[in-house]
């Protein structure tokens, strides 16, 4: 099992090398090349709603990903350090939500691309965990 982790700062400009980096790394462990896209789709989306967490709370720390190579699937985990933001209340309507709105459209759009998706919160930050099946012949650079 081989991981890649990369931190970066709560800065927009820094998602796009996130999505470069999750999809060089998806297509190595043996990620379908026709699910290259919805990986890096998700995690776009992942790491825009970390970056904005911190923005909207004023937090300076960092975004982790952590690209997770096993046997039978390749696990991707999003990490913001923006505090107890949390999930949006279930059963809340996008506009009584205000600025959650986008938190939960966000959200919506990673559980159409990603089968196995996992989002949690705690004290110190949400954490998005999300996989994909890969084959039996990855790519070897």
């Amino acid at each position: 099992m081989a991981t890649v982790e990369l931190r970066f700062s709560a800065l927009p400009e820094h998602v796009r090398t996130a999505r470069l980096v999750a999809a060089a790394v998806a297509r190595r462990a043996g990620v379908d090349e026709s699910v290259l896209d919805e990986v890096r789709l998700a995690v776009g989306e992942a790491c825009s709603r970390a970056v904005s967490l911190h923005q909207r709370g004023g937090v300076e720390g960092a975004v982790r990903v952590a690209l997770t190579d096993t046997e039978k699937r390749f696990l991707i985990e999003v990490e913001d350090e923006a505090g107890p933001a949390g999930l949006p209340p279930v059963g809340s309507d996008a506009e009584e939500m205000g600025e959650d709105a986008e938190d939960a459209l966000g959200l919506a759009v990673i559980t159409a691309l990603v089968e196995d998706v996992e989002v949690t919160s705690g004290a110190n930050g949400g954490l998005i965990r999300m996989s994909w099946v890969v084959s039996t012949n990855p790519v070897q650079l």
